[in-house]
Protein backbone atom coordinates (compact mmCIF):
# COMPACT_ATOMS: atom_id res chain seq x y z
CA UNK A 1 0.00 0.00 0.00
CA UNK A 2 1.48 3.28 -1.32
CA UNK A 3 0.94 6.56 1.09
CA UNK A 4 0.87 9.83 -1.30
CA UNK A 5 0.67 13.23 0.06
CA UNK A 6 -1.02 16.20 -1.56
CA UNK A 7 1.41 18.91 -3.04
CA UNK A 8 0.17 21.56 -1.07
CA UNK A 9 -0.05 20.23 1.73
CA UNK A 10 3.75 17.96 2.33
CA UNK A 11 6.14 19.98 4.10
CA UNK A 12 8.58 21.78 1.28
CA UNK A 13 12.10 20.25 2.64
CA UNK A 14 13.73 23.12 1.39
CA UNK A 15 12.51 26.47 2.29
CA UNK A 16 13.65 29.80 -0.14
CA UNK A 17 16.39 31.28 0.98
CA UNK A 18 15.64 34.95 1.58
CA UNK A 19 16.47 37.67 -0.82
CA UNK A 20 19.10 40.07 -0.02
CA UNK A 21 21.07 43.64 -1.03
CA UNK A 22 24.54 42.22 -1.65
CA UNK A 23 25.48 46.39 -1.04
CA UNK A 24 22.98 46.47 1.73
CA UNK A 25 25.23 45.85 4.48
CA UNK A 26 27.67 48.74 3.26
CA UNK A 27 27.98 51.77 4.53
CA UNK A 28 26.42 54.55 3.00
CA UNK A 29 28.66 57.47 1.61
CA UNK A 30 26.87 59.87 3.89
CA UNK A 31 27.79 57.22 6.97
CA UNK A 32 31.47 56.56 5.53
CA UNK A 33 32.25 61.16 5.51
CA UNK A 34 30.45 61.47 8.39
CA UNK A 35 32.75 59.47 10.12
CA UNK A 36 35.92 60.31 8.65
CA UNK A 37 35.01 64.20 9.57
CA UNK A 38 34.07 63.13 13.14
CA UNK A 39 36.98 61.65 13.53
CA UNK A 40 39.32 64.34 11.85
CA UNK A 41 37.75 66.65 14.10
CA UNK A 42 38.03 64.79 17.02
CA UNK A 43 42.11 64.21 16.24
CA UNK A 44 42.53 67.99 15.95
CA UNK A 45 40.71 68.97 18.70
CA UNK A 46 42.88 66.60 21.00
CA UNK A 47 45.91 68.40 19.25
CA UNK A 48 45.10 71.42 19.79
CA UNK A 49 43.38 71.41 23.32
CA UNK A 50 46.80 69.27 24.76
CA UNK A 51 49.41 71.70 22.74
CA UNK A 52 51.10 73.57 25.30
CA UNK A 53 48.85 71.78 28.25
CA UNK A 54 50.16 68.28 27.72
CA UNK A 55 53.19 69.10 25.44
CA UNK A 56 55.30 72.29 24.80
CA UNK A 57 53.62 74.12 21.54
CA UNK A 58 57.07 74.90 20.27
CA UNK A 59 57.56 70.79 19.44
CA UNK A 60 54.25 70.05 17.33
CA UNK A 61 52.55 73.57 17.12
CA UNK A 62 48.64 73.82 16.67
CA UNK A 63 46.04 73.39 14.01
CA UNK A 64 44.93 76.57 14.43
CA UNK A 65 48.86 78.19 14.21
CA UNK A 66 49.08 75.90 10.63
CA UNK A 67 45.74 76.93 9.80
CA UNK A 68 46.50 80.28 10.13
CA UNK A 69 50.08 80.36 8.72
CA UNK A 70 48.35 78.65 5.20
CA UNK A 71 46.04 81.68 5.32
CA UNK A 72 48.67 84.06 5.35
CA UNK A 73 50.67 82.19 2.52
CA UNK A 74 47.70 82.08 0.26
CA UNK A 75 47.27 85.90 0.99
CA UNK A 76 50.94 86.97 0.27
CA UNK A 77 51.47 84.17 -2.51
CA UNK A 78 53.84 81.63 -1.26
CA UNK A 79 51.00 78.93 -1.32
CA UNK A 80 50.47 78.31 -4.87
CA UNK A 81 54.62 79.40 -5.50
CA UNK A 82 55.35 76.33 -2.99
CA UNK A 83 52.46 74.05 -3.99
CA UNK A 84 52.63 74.34 -7.84
CA UNK A 85 55.89 73.40 -8.33
CA UNK A 86 55.62 69.84 -5.78
CA UNK A 87 52.47 69.35 -7.90
CA UNK A 88 53.61 69.63 -11.12
CA UNK A 89 57.12 67.39 -10.53
CA UNK A 90 54.51 65.12 -8.84
CA UNK A 91 51.96 64.61 -11.77
CA UNK A 92 54.27 64.76 -14.37
CA UNK A 93 56.82 62.27 -12.69
CA UNK A 94 53.76 59.78 -11.86
CA UNK A 95 52.69 59.89 -15.53
CA UNK A 96 56.17 58.93 -16.77
CA UNK A 97 56.30 56.47 -14.22
CA UNK A 98 52.92 54.84 -14.52
CA UNK A 99 53.19 54.40 -18.33
CA UNK A 100 56.79 53.49 -18.54
CA UNK A 101 56.56 51.33 -15.43
CA UNK A 102 53.20 49.68 -17.08
CA UNK A 103 54.98 49.66 -20.79
CA UNK A 104 58.32 47.56 -19.43
CA UNK A 105 55.94 45.25 -17.06
CA UNK A 106 53.69 44.26 -20.21
CA UNK A 107 57.05 43.56 -22.42
CA UNK A 108 58.60 41.76 -20.05
CA UNK A 109 56.30 39.32 -18.92
CA UNK A 110 55.34 38.44 -22.70
CA UNK A 111 59.31 38.60 -23.21
CA UNK A 112 59.44 34.80 -23.09
CA UNK A 113 63.13 33.46 -21.27
CA UNK A 114 64.11 37.17 -21.83
CA UNK A 115 62.22 37.89 -18.44
CA UNK A 116 64.10 35.32 -16.73
CA UNK A 117 67.73 36.55 -18.04
CA UNK A 118 66.72 40.21 -17.03
CA UNK A 119 64.45 39.90 -13.64
CA UNK A 120 67.36 39.62 -11.59
CA UNK A 121 69.10 42.89 -12.48
CA UNK A 122 65.69 44.71 -12.15
CA UNK A 123 65.11 43.65 -8.59
CA UNK A 124 68.77 44.51 -8.14
CA UNK A 125 67.92 48.41 -9.56
CA UNK A 126 64.98 48.18 -6.65
CA UNK A 127 67.07 47.53 -3.75
CA UNK A 128 68.85 50.32 -4.36
CA UNK A 129 67.86 53.42 -1.75
CA UNK A 130 65.83 56.08 -4.10
CA UNK A 131 66.63 58.63 -1.44
CA UNK A 132 70.70 58.10 -2.89
CA UNK A 133 69.66 58.94 -6.10
CA UNK A 134 68.88 62.55 -5.44
CA UNK A 135 72.00 63.50 -5.00
CA UNK A 136 72.89 62.00 -8.40
CA UNK A 137 69.85 63.27 -10.84
CA UNK A 138 71.02 67.19 -9.33
CA UNK A 139 74.34 66.31 -10.71
CA UNK A 140 72.80 65.31 -13.86
CA UNK A 141 69.71 67.04 -14.48
CA UNK A 142 70.75 70.20 -12.76
CA UNK A 143 68.60 71.91 -9.51
CA UNK A 144 65.61 72.49 -11.93
CA UNK A 145 62.55 70.84 -12.00
CA UNK A 146 63.82 68.19 -14.19
CA UNK A 147 66.04 66.15 -11.34
CA UNK A 148 63.03 66.19 -9.06
CA UNK A 149 60.91 64.51 -11.90
CA UNK A 150 63.44 62.42 -12.55
CA UNK A 151 63.11 61.54 -8.83
CA UNK A 152 59.77 61.12 -8.69
CA UNK A 153 59.84 58.77 -11.49
CA UNK A 154 62.58 56.23 -9.95
CA UNK A 155 59.65 56.07 -6.97
CA UNK A 156 56.91 55.39 -9.04
CA UNK A 157 58.22 53.01 -11.77
CA UNK A 158 58.90 49.91 -10.07
CA UNK A 159 55.44 50.10 -8.40
CA UNK A 160 53.95 50.19 -11.89
CA UNK A 161 56.03 47.83 -13.52
CA UNK A 162 55.65 44.99 -10.74
CA UNK A 163 51.90 45.39 -11.15
CA UNK A 164 51.41 45.22 -14.23
CA UNK A 165 54.22 42.47 -14.61
CA UNK A 166 51.82 40.34 -11.54
CA UNK A 167 48.53 41.11 -13.57
CA UNK A 168 50.03 39.62 -16.59
CA UNK A 169 51.38 36.28 -14.93
CA UNK A 170 47.69 36.03 -13.20
CA UNK A 171 45.63 35.88 -16.21
CA UNK A 172 43.24 33.66 -16.15
CA UNK A 173 44.79 30.95 -18.96
CA UNK A 174 41.17 29.50 -19.97
CA UNK A 175 40.78 33.51 -21.46
CA UNK A 176 43.86 33.36 -23.60
CA UNK A 177 42.87 29.78 -24.50
CA UNK A 178 39.58 30.93 -25.78
CA UNK A 179 41.06 33.70 -27.61
CA UNK A 180 43.37 31.21 -29.28
CA UNK A 181 40.40 29.26 -30.30
CA UNK A 182 38.73 32.67 -31.99
CA UNK A 183 42.47 32.67 -33.73
CA UNK A 184 42.28 36.53 -32.15
CA UNK A 185 45.64 38.74 -32.47
CA UNK A 186 47.50 40.19 -30.26
CA UNK A 187 45.60 43.61 -30.67
CA UNK A 188 42.60 41.80 -30.31
CA UNK A 189 44.11 39.83 -26.50
CA UNK A 190 45.81 42.81 -25.45
CA UNK A 191 42.58 45.17 -25.82
CA UNK A 192 39.99 42.26 -24.67
CA UNK A 193 41.49 40.52 -22.13
CA UNK A 194 45.08 41.54 -21.37
CA UNK A 195 44.07 45.55 -20.11
CA UNK A 196 40.81 44.40 -18.18
CA UNK A 197 42.23 42.00 -16.56
CA UNK A 198 45.06 44.29 -15.15
CA UNK A 199 42.70 47.06 -14.85
CA UNK A 200 42.91 46.56 -10.79
CA UNK A 201 46.70 45.90 -11.06
CA UNK A 202 47.62 49.28 -12.68
CA UNK A 203 44.56 51.52 -10.06
CA UNK A 204 46.13 49.69 -7.62
CA UNK A 205 49.82 50.70 -8.39
CA UNK A 206 48.20 54.32 -9.03
CA UNK A 207 46.56 55.04 -5.82
CA UNK A 208 50.20 53.78 -4.11
CA UNK A 209 51.92 55.45 -5.87
CA UNK A 210 50.24 58.94 -4.97
CA UNK A 211 52.22 59.06 -1.91
CA UNK A 212 55.46 57.99 -3.46
CA UNK A 213 55.26 60.53 -6.02
CA UNK A 214 54.78 62.83 -3.48
CA UNK A 215 57.54 61.68 -1.15
CA UNK A 216 59.81 61.56 -3.94
CA UNK A 217 59.46 64.99 -5.02
CA UNK A 218 59.97 66.31 -1.13
CA UNK A 219 62.86 64.31 -0.56
CA UNK A 220 64.41 65.77 -4.04
CA UNK A 221 63.47 69.01 -2.78
CA UNK A 222 64.59 68.59 0.67
CA UNK A 223 68.12 67.74 -0.99
CA UNK A 224 68.36 71.03 -3.31
CA UNK A 225 65.27 73.59 -4.58
CA UNK A 226 64.77 77.17 -4.36
CA UNK A 227 60.69 76.62 -4.48
CA UNK A 228 58.53 73.52 -3.21
CA UNK A 229 57.06 72.15 -0.21
CA UNK A 230 59.97 70.48 0.36
CA UNK A 231 62.08 73.88 0.12
CA UNK A 232 59.56 75.31 2.32
CA UNK A 233 60.28 72.55 5.16
CA UNK A 234 63.94 72.73 5.22
CA UNK A 235 63.52 76.26 5.70
CA UNK A 236 61.25 76.05 8.44
CA UNK A 237 63.57 73.68 10.06
CA UNK A 238 66.56 76.32 9.82
CA UNK A 239 64.68 78.55 11.17
CA UNK A 240 63.38 75.97 14.15
CA UNK A 241 59.77 76.96 12.75
CA UNK A 242 57.70 74.36 13.97
CA UNK A 243 54.86 75.47 12.89
CA UNK A 244 56.15 75.83 9.06
CA UNK A 245 57.46 72.39 9.28
CA UNK A 246 53.55 71.08 9.89
CA UNK A 247 52.64 73.42 7.26
CA UNK A 248 54.44 71.68 4.65
CA UNK A 249 53.67 68.20 6.11
CA UNK A 250 49.91 69.12 5.82
CA UNK A 251 49.49 70.38 2.69
CA UNK A 252 51.61 67.40 1.48
CA UNK A 253 49.28 65.30 3.06
CA UNK A 254 45.89 67.50 1.69
CA UNK A 255 47.45 66.67 -1.84
CA UNK A 256 47.62 63.11 -1.61
CA UNK A 257 44.30 63.42 -0.51
CA UNK A 258 42.83 64.91 -3.37
CA UNK A 259 44.60 63.44 -5.54
CA UNK A 260 43.76 59.51 -4.30
CA UNK A 261 39.70 60.98 -4.01
CA UNK A 262 40.46 61.85 -7.52
CA UNK A 263 41.80 58.16 -8.53
CA UNK A 264 38.88 56.58 -7.37
CA UNK A 265 36.20 58.11 -8.92
CA UNK A 266 38.51 56.79 -12.18
CA UNK A 267 38.32 53.58 -10.29
CA UNK A 268 34.69 53.90 -10.07
CA UNK A 269 34.02 54.62 -13.74
CA UNK A 270 36.54 52.03 -14.48
CA UNK A 271 35.40 49.26 -12.54
CA UNK A 272 31.43 49.50 -12.15
CA UNK A 273 31.03 45.80 -12.18
CA UNK A 274 32.41 45.94 -8.44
Amino acid sequence: MSVTMNKESAPSSTAPAPITNSKGSQPSQFTIWAGRIVLGVIILGLWEFLSGRAFNQFWLSKPSLIIERIGKMAMNGDLWFHVSVTLYESITGLIIGMVGGILIGILVAYSGVFDKWVYPYIMAIYSLPRVSLAPLFIVWFGIGMTSKTMMVVAMVIFVAFYNAYEGIKNIDKDLMDMMDTYKAGRWHKLRWVVLPSITVWILTSLRLNIGMALIGSVIAELVGANRGLGYYITHSSGLLDTTGIFTGLVLIMLIAIILEQFVIQVEKRLLKYR
